[in-house]
């Protein structure tokens, strides 16, 4: 019923609008608030040990609690839909995308008449529009444009992404926000994460407070593992067609720049797709490989999870509900400290299990990780491993050390000069590299904001 007084402009309201309470903004009237009151104002068998009833718990959701909801598709709609109905007047959306006509099926802010223009302007106009008081502040942006006085800003941050590369780089910006004094966390730096996605009918929630549970990092397992090829296969002894893919992606297409300079590749362009495969199909003419297809190139370098269904939305928001009490300190509902997945295929069922914190994760341990590998070990070895190990799954990272006393790049994959330049280095020992035991390796990556540093350390 909440999605369709949304969709068809219609709210419930008393006759003449009338105010109710010290809370009431424009478009408030009597009565609106009850539902959320007999949670935040009364005691119950699920509240938490600490929990005080309070009127002044309403006046944070109103007046101060800000949301920021990350991707507008089809869970974001959701979320959008669900906040705002709920109360939450203070909402920003970031999402990097434009509306596709296919989009239409599902993401129900979004008309015919809207296809093309960004998702994060629509998506607000459409709530701000419908829901009387509520201010949705939209970005047509990507999440790494924003720097750390941004997302300081926000109480709870709730993500409905399709990439799992985005989720580990949010999870890291969080991360890096945290404040330690004597090395005991400084509870007022967390900014609690909520992060929800969904895939056909299967779907999930958790809830993520960085620095204390497991974060996105501490669970990689629970992701689909992604596909990698070794650099030196790719640009000079393809034998696959996903090498012949590769190659155009990750090294002809920033060297031609067919659509212009600074212009990426995007997974969802037709026009893009069609020209990496026209360009595979020619190298794997020229190596005598078969078996590059449209739908292989679609599917290359894209191990998402499509966000849909509204039941998530749903989880997503209870789960939002528990943390803002517990961020405004009035701890009305123990967090969830599980992940919850749902299963809609063969019937409704609900499947949870408490993630556990990794005591080395790369991201939230704060503890420095080794590299052990023999003085022979090549430098794509370490590539490899880094990339392919299930606790990293980095995604195209460049390693630098100090040498003689200045930074050097070993190897960076995402600039083509600098990557033409340092692929030799691919294929070097580490001995012959120059590298020593206990050497720092600086080691950046798009799965996160922040550098992480590795230790090297050389076995016999």
């Amino acid at each position: 019923s909440s999605c369709r007084s949304l969709v068809s402009g219609q709210t419930r309201r008393n006759d003449g609008m009338a105010v109710d309470g010290e809370h009431m903004g424009s478009g408030d009237w009597d009565g609106r608030w009850n539902h959320v009151k007999k949670f935040l104002e009364r005691p119950g068998p699920f509240t938490h040990p600490d929990f005080e009833p309070s009127t002044e718990s309403l006046g944070f959701l109103l007046e101060t609690c800000k949301i920021l909801v990350i991707g507008a598709g089809g869970l974001g709609c959701e979320l959008l839909k669900n906040l705002a109905l709920s109360g939450l007047r203070h909402i920003h959306v970031i999402d990097m995308d434009t509306i596709d006509i296919s989009n239409l099926n599902r993401q129900f802010l979004f008309r015919p008449k809207d296809v093309g223009r960004p998702k994060a302007d629509v998506a607000a106009d459409f709530v701000n529009n419908r829901i009387p008081g509520c201010q949705v502040v939209p970005h047509f942006k990507k999440i790494q444009d924003f720097d750390e006085s941004f997302y300081r800003q926000f109480h709870i941050i709730v993500c409905g992404l399709d990439s799992v590369i985005a989720r580990r780089w949010m999870n890291g910006m969080l991360i890096s926000l945290l404040s330690y004094e004597d090395g005991v966390l400084d509870p007022s730096s967390i900014i609690p994460l909520i992060d929800g996605g969904t895939e056909g009918f299967k779907g999930n929630a958790r809830v993520i407070l960085p620095g204390m549970t497991a974060c996105i990092d501490c669970t990689l397992e629970l992701y689909p593992p992604q596909i990698n090829f070794p650099m030196c296969t790719i640009a000079s002894m393809p034998r696959l067609p996903e090498h012949c893919i590769e190659y155009v992606r990750m090294l002809q297409w920033p060297k031609d720049t067919p659509f212009g300079d600074g212009v990426c590749l995007d997974g969802d362009n037709p026009e893009h797709i069609q020209w990496v495969f026209q360009r595979a199909q020619e190298r794997a003419a020229n190596y005598n490989i078969t078996g590059v297809t449209y739908r292989l190139t679609q599917g290359e370098g894209h191990h998402t999870i499509t966000p849909s269904l509204a039941n998530i939305g749903k989880l997503s928001l209870c789960s939002m509900y528990k943390i803002a009490k517990t961020t405004s300190q009035f701890h009305a509902y123990i967090p969830l400290n599980n992940y919850l997945v749902f299963n809609d295929v063969d019937g409704l069922y609900t499947y949870t299990f408490e993630a556990e914190r990794k005591e080395n994760c790369s991201a939230c341990s704060q503890v420095p990780q080794d590299l052990q590998f023999p003085p022979s070990a090549k430098l794509q070895e370490v590539l490899k491993y880094l990339t392919e190990n299930a606790s990293l799954q980095m995604k195209s990272p460049a390693i630098t050390a100090t040498l003689e006393g200045k930074n050097k790049t070993l190897y960076l994959q995402t600039i083509a000069s600098i990557e033409e330049r340092t692929r030799p280095n691919l294929c070097k020992t580490l001995k012959e590299l120059g590298l020593s035991d206990g050497q720092e390796l600086a080691v950046a990556d798009v799965t996160t904001p922040q550098t992480v540093l590795f230790k090297l350390k050389l076995t016999s």
